[in-house]
């Protein structure tokens, strides 16, 4: 799965780059939230809120955080955030899916579609490229969490769909209704993941040159410095060499 590991890398890189850490705490509070709102508060009742917590605590998020968004979801906040999800196109036609969650519908619309303007995309029906991906559970785990045997194994046993090992990793699919269970069961197995989370896998990709990406990361970065957009997917696909010039 070479496309996964670029992608994370470039987003590590961009990570470490990153000062604005309080920016991406911050959406991981909304979501707990929202998900402790919307379910139990207890995370060991709420699948959606103990993913939740494990992707901000893989980011490092503080414990005090994480505490203080569930107290929010208690205390009755949070309640008038609404889930939204916009597709379009970016630079070069690579498909473009933003997950956001906001208060107030008509400025969010009116965002996106400016930032998609501003950097070459342009912003579609709802559909319009959610057919090119597939709804899925993804569950990462380090290398050394095990050789390509022992992870498949404990995959099947654990109702996984497929997995994709590399010298760096193990990405393990699953449908996505099946992640809790799939993922309580390997962590059971192979201990604490590095990541789980639901995801939009894509079917098919495009390939981007160097200018291409870099236009495309600027669409991506505007986007996910907008405060209502949780998650940006694209179906982009490129070489080594070009990821390595970013």
């Amino acid at each position: 799965m070479a496309g996964h590991s670029k992608w994370a890398n470039i987003q590590h890189r961009k990570g470490r780059q990153d000062a604005a850490r309080s920016k991406l705490f911050s959406k991981f509070s909304k979501e707990i939230t929202v998900a402790a709102k919307m379910g139990d508060p207890d995370p060991d009742k709420n699948p959606r809120l103990r993913l939740a917590i494990k992707e901000a605590k893989a980011q490092s998020m503080p414990k005090d955080n994480i505490e203080r968004a569930i107290k929010k979801a208690i205390g009755g906040e949070g309640d008038n955030y609404e889930e939204i999800r916009y597709e379009g196109y970016g630079p070069g036609g690579v498909a473009v899916i933003v997950e956001a969650m906001t208060d107030n519908r008509n400025r969010t619309a009116s965002n996106v579609r400016s930032t998609f303007t501003k950097y070459g995309g342009n912003l579609g029906e709802t559909g319009s490229v959610a057919f090119m991906f597939e709804r899925m559970g993804e569950i990462v785990y380090p290398a050394s969490a095990g050789d390509a045997d022992t992870v498949m194994m404990a995959a099947i046993e654990a109702g996984a769909q497929d997995v994709e090992s590399s010298d760096d990793e193990h990405v393990i699919y699953t449908a996505d209704t099946d992640l809790n269970e799939v993922a309580t069961k390997m962590e059971a197995e192979l201990g604490e993941s590095q990541s789980t989370k639901l995801i939009w896998k894509p079917g098919n990709t495009t390939e981007m040159d160097l200018e291409g990406m870099q236009k495309l990361m600027k669409l991506i970065d505007a986007l996910e410095d907008d405060d209502d957009v949780q998650h940006v997917t694209t179906n982009f696909s490129a070489s080594d060499e070009v990821l390595e010039q970013l």
